[in-house]
């Protein structure tokens, strides 16, 4: 989950997307659409019960829930980010890609106390250890202060590229494939629930493998199969040749030096692996073992995407160039496209036209998924944390209970359309990281004090959530990432008075030091912040063992 995504409308046509290929893209597209919603509506919940909407009844088998863990993980910034920064940035692109991966081995070593503390949302963790209505309402603001930037980055970069490959550029086009992908999106997860989304994250999977591993065998035949070709053809089309395979090169705007470099592989590592619908689908397994296991599977399969992509990345720079790539997104995001459009024998050939479609197909799935996972992650912790539990103290029927997480999936889809309407024409590329920074920074303390801290109170909960979230998007906001240069937000304004781009190497530290210090706080003040009602022996054996945990 690199978090360099599509963040905005590519400022020139693709090269390859001509008009041959609308026709067979909408096509496919259609046919997609038709069949997932089929899929989700004949597997989605036969009743009105939380745990068969939250969970599917935890279910599948550990393999089908690495390979839909690896879905909800792999993102439309996995593979059209991390193509682009690899192809304009060579060498410090890759390094990117592998932290993208290894982040999955922050998740393998919680994903056994998550499962064994987890019931349904992030709201329940938080509750083990500090129980009542604050914790949940502070769940979900972290829940909805990730997965909102992280739903506006995917929609507006989604909505122009699936314009753009219709052969529609402009700014109505756009805003309409906007609200079609949303609208998307929210039927998918009211229809299907956790069971649906599932499938759709395997089949995207399988999906995303065939079209890499074409894409990749078309690249490697096209420079005859030897890796020094195309290695030297990179180097020269990156128009760096001297930097390309070096760590020397700029890493687009996200870091300009080695503390910046350090911060952001630092966030991905941590933060990546933690966005909340990652830890929902954690919990939707069976158990402890399971959830190891398919997070094993996960990272094995990332593994070889992330193998995959840094082919391609290089590829795209040695077939089409950087300065096209930057002519058409100063960010990169084209990358892949441009690509899959001179493979193949090129836009004029049927091979050609059937692997530019298969590309296109592919990213349109990849955000359709993963947006699905996201809503219905933010829909739950809603309905769950704060309508279940924090207004109704735990007395609301679970058909009531299911109704309000459908109608929670409505709001929360029709906010991030808005929201991504109204970014159309801005760079809306620093929301990622925020997202990812928010989740390293808000999310990741308070579940390592959660699961390993016996000391750690509701005060602590709360600094830690409210203090971890309040740096990291504080500090974004004042950021050369958001003003001050080109490529950012407001590119004629300059309150750029934070001088770090990556300020996760700050917020994380110190969201730790206040989980800490609110936990010491609280108990020094008597009952006020302490864990009063917490039988901690009963939790260090749920975590260790999993008794308890539905």
């Amino acid at each position: 989950m690199s978090p360099t995504l599509l963040a905005a409308a590519p400022s020139a046509p693709v090269p390859g997307a001509g008009q041959g290929t609308h026709t067979p893209v909408l096509i496919a597209f259609l046919a997609f659409v038709g069949l997932a919603l089929l899929l989700c509506v004949l597997v989605g919940p036969d009743r009105d019960e939380i745990g068969e909407f939250y969970t599917g009844n935890r279910n599948l088998t550990p393999f089908q829930n690495g390979l839909a863990l690896s879905g909800d993980y792999t993102s439309a910034a996995t593979m059209l980010g991390t193509t682009g920064v690899i192809a304009l940035s060579g060498y410090d692109g890759i390094l990117l890609d592998v932290s993208t991966a290894l982040a999955l081995g922050t998740l393998l070593v919680l994903a056994r106390p998550l499962r064994n503390a987890g019931r349904y949302t992030l709201g329940d963790i938080f509750a083990l250890r500090a129980p009542g209505s604050a914790p949940r309402i502070a769940a979900t603001v972290a829940t909805l202060a990730v997965s909102l930037p992280f739903l506006v980055v995917q929609l507006s970069g989604a909505g122009a590229a699936t314009a753009m490959l219709l052969g529609m550029n402009s700014a109505g086009a756009q805003q309409t494939c906007i609200v079609l992908i949303g609208a998307l999106m929210i039927a998918y997860t009211v229809a299907g629930g956790m069971k649906g989304t599932s499938l759709m994250q395997i089949a995207k999977v399988l999906l995303v493998t065939v079209t890499l591993a074409g894409a990749t065998v078309c690249l490697l035949a096209h420079f005859h199969w030897s890796p020094d070709a195309l290695l030297s053809a990179a180097a020269q089309g990156s128009g760096h040749p001297a930097t390309y395979l070096r760590s020397t090169s700029q890493l687009g705007v996200t870091a300009s030096n080695p503390v910046n470099i350090a911060g952001l592989h630092i966030t991905v590592v941590l933060g990546a692996a933690c966005m909340p619908h990652m830890i929902m689908r954690i919990s939707a397994m069976s158990d402890g073992a399971t959830a190891r296991r398919a997070t094993r599977y996960a990272f094995g399969v990332v593994s070889v995407y992330s193998l995959a992509l840094a082919v391609l990345g290089i590829g795209a720079a040695a077939v089409v160039g950087s300065a096209m790539i930057s002519a058409v997104n100063p960010n990169g995001q084209a990358a892949l496209l441009l690509l899959a459009g001179n493979l193949a024998g090129g836009p004029s050939t049927t091979a050609g036209v059937t692997l530019l479609t298969a590309v296109a197909c592919t990213v349109f799935v990849t955000v359709l998924a993963v947006v699905a996972g996201i809503t219905l992650t933010a829909a739950a912790s809603l309905a769950h944390d704060v309508h279940a539990y924090a207004v109704r103290r735990g007395h609301l029927s679970q058909a009531k209970e299911v109704r309000t997480v459908r109608w929670s999936a409505v709001l929360f889809g029709a906010v991030g359309i808005l929201l991504s309407i109204a970014a159309q024409g801005y760079n809306v590329q620093f929301l990622s990281m925020l997202a990812v920074t928010v989740a390293a920074s808000a999310v990741l303390p308070a579940l390592v004090h959660s699961l390993f801290w016996r000391g750690y109170n509701r005060t602590g909960l709360l600094w830690s959530v409210y203090g971890g979230a309040a740096l990291a998007i504080g500090l974004q906001a004042i950021s050369p990432t958001v003003s001050g240069g080109p490529g950012t937000l407001f590119p004629a304004l300059d309150f750029a008075w934070f001088p770090l781009q990556s300020v996760g190497i700050v917020s994380i530290p110190a969201s730790f030091l206040l989980g800490w210090a609110g936990s010491r706080h609280g108990r020094a003040g008597g009952g006020t912040g302490g864990a009063s009602g917490v039988d901690q022996d009963a939790v260090e054996l749920r975590l260790l063992t999993g008794v308890g945990a539905d």
